[in-house]
């Protein structure tokens, strides 16, 4: 009988894996250093068999005594981890494969490639609902789109799903800490479990279930931007069951990311006990989305793929990967190298585990008509094809090039420009983010440095700009030389304002040498100017990730 041994095998999830493993014919060693609850397990287990295993001490000695033909490592917390056991399992001529969700730790494992190939063994990090089964989803939706321009990734857990140690150090170590993100084609700074947002699903029988979700760190967000066609702008973001826990998170994260604490890990003594008080009132309600907007050669696409398990069943689809994982490394069939594991698995090798356990997924597909297309109708194909190739969002876009600032020299016109954060005058490097979000696109605006964004939306067949309170329509002639935008209204705070009292703002777009040319002016009455920008744009490369 071939034998595999599971580091953290009476864990949460361990406990779950030595289970399949043991249904799949393996004999399993469930590892840990506390051999009363390897012991307890084992004995539930017809091939378990119990034993201590410390990963900080002599790994290889004791991989040589025990000889397994496997090792998966499914203790963690994989955040600031080393790969002493992965390094220890090559020596010994053994399969390894990990859990791990940490970014730097799964992404990173490629290092040890060239010796994992000399030894001949496999090494896959990241066998579990991220990067593993994300990536399976997403190679399936990307199918037929000639360019996918943004991936958003969610996971909500039922408090039913038991949070070890592990787990709760994993999440609390990047609450507050800054995370880097490709977006509007670069790579930009945000911070662990802010932006907090709402997500649902809704199943088969209609029932829509609601959660609050933020922002977490996997290794899909440096994965997928390089890995699909297009260098998709990536999000993942994470919830539990009760809005409360997600916005005690979001608190606490605001002392990490002042520096006032160095990480909450150390919170997690306390947290966990907190949040194992609300698991008798929970629905057992877990869910995962994929959402992928790309372009296939006809027109762009919005895919959304969803997985909703119900009864206390979500805490299994995390150990599914390392299962089907361990049956190709029982066929001899796993090729050796170092990797992460987002492209091992199809999404038809999980299909007979979700139909096993009566967990839901549905993939829907729709077509999207960008925001000025939409206003314009007819007449956006006339314009000039930079004109077009910029309002042509979905999802995300970037845009780079220089522009040349002039301000108004009144005091209250300097005073409105720093207001509005309007750059300073002089020539400015200039990228512009575009970001969609059902069917409106925000627009920001990067003046070397100097940074501010409006909204854009359609009503009644004009594009509406929105710069905080304030609301400003906008008709939009063009010809085959480009586009004006036409100020028809205006409001503040939901209130409608005199069109004479509005200001005054001469917008031109053009194309000169085949490049997107902007010209902005804005004034307002009995102040004069307050701000003239204008210059030229270029679609990012993609080189540039």
């Amino acid at each position: 009988m071939k034998s595999v041994l599971v580091i953290g095998g009476y864990g949460g999830f361990g406990a779950r894996l030595c289970r399949r493993l043991a249904e799949d014919g393996w004999r399993v060693i469930i590892a840990g250093r506390n051999l009363a609850k390897a012991e307890a397990l084992a004995a539930t287990i017809t091939s378990g068999v119990p034993t201590i295993f410390d990963r900080e001490g002599d790994v290889e000695a004791a991989l040589a005594s025990l000889s397994p033909m496997l090792l998966i490592d499914a203790a963690g917390p994989f955040q600031n981890s080393d790969y002493r056991v992965a390094q220890a399992c090559i020596a010994q001529g053994i399969h390894y494969l990990d859990l791990a969700d940490a970014r730097a730790f799964v992404t990173g494992i490629t290092e040890l490639n060239s010796i994992t190939e000399k030894a001949g063994v496999a090494v896959v990090s990241g066998a579990s609902s991220v990067p593993a089964l994300s990536g399976a989803v997403l190679r399936e939706l990307a199918e037929g789109l000639s360019e996918v321009t943004r991936v958003d990734m969610a996971i909500s857990a039922s408090d039913k799903s038991t949070a070890g140690t592990s787990v709760a150090s994993a999440i609390l170590s990047y609450v507050g800490q800054p995370l880097a993100i490709w977006q509007g084609r670069r790579w930009r700074k945000t911070y662990g479990w802010q932006k907090v947002r709402r997500a649902s699903v809704c199943d088969q029988h209609g029932k829509r279930t609601s959660r609050l979700l933020s922002s977490a760190d996997v290794p899909d967000l440096d994965i997928v931007p390089q890995a699909l066609k297009g260098h998709p702008a990536t999000s993942f973001n994470a919830g539990s069951e009760f809005g409360f826990q997600v916005w005690t998170l979001w608190v606490l994260s605001w002392p990490v990311r002042w520096g006032l604490l160095k990480s909450l890990t150390a919170m997690r003594r306390v947290l966990l006990p907190l949040q194992s008080l609300t698991r008798p009132f929970s629905s057992g309600t877990s869910f995962m989305t994929v959402d992928v907007h790309g372009r296939t050669p006809d027109r762009f696409e919005k895919r959304r793929w969803e997985l909703i398990a119900t009864e206390g069943r979500g805490p299994e689809i995390p150990v599914m990967a390392a299962q089907l994982l361990a049956r190709t490394v029982s066929k001899g069939t796993l090729k050796s190298g170092a990797r992460h594991a987002a492209e091992e698995l199809s999404l038809n090798d999980f299909a007979p585990h979700f139909e096993e356990l009566e967990i839901e997924t549905n993939t829907t597909r729709t077509a999207y008509e960008p925001l000025y297309k939409r206003v314009m109708g007819a007449s956006f194909y006339r314009l000039p094809k930079p004109v077009r190739t910029m309002h042509e969002v979905c999802g995300d876009g970037g845009a780079v090039g220089i522009a040349t600032v002039t301000r108004g020299r009144n005091p209250l016109a300097q005073l409105v420009a720093a207001i509005m954060r309007f750059p300073k005058a002089g020539e400015h490097n200039l990228h512009v983010s575009f970001r969609e979000d059902d069917g409106c696109e925000t627009w920001e605006r990067d003046f070397a440095g100097a940074t501010f964004r409006s909204e854009l939306s359609e009503k009644d067949g004009k594009l509406v700009e929105r710069f905080g309170p304030l609301r400003f329509q906008f008709e939009l002639p063009s010809d085959a030389c480009g586009l004006k935008m036409m100020m028809v209204g205006w409001s503040a705070f939901g209130i409608s304002l005199p069109l004479f009292l509005a200001p005054k703002t001469v917008a031109t777009e053009t194309a000169e040498d085949g490049v997107f040319v902007f010209d902005v002016a804005i004034a307002l009455p009995l102040i004069g100017d307050i701000v003239h920008y204008r210059g030229s744009l270029k679609p990012c490369s993609s080189a540039q990730i």
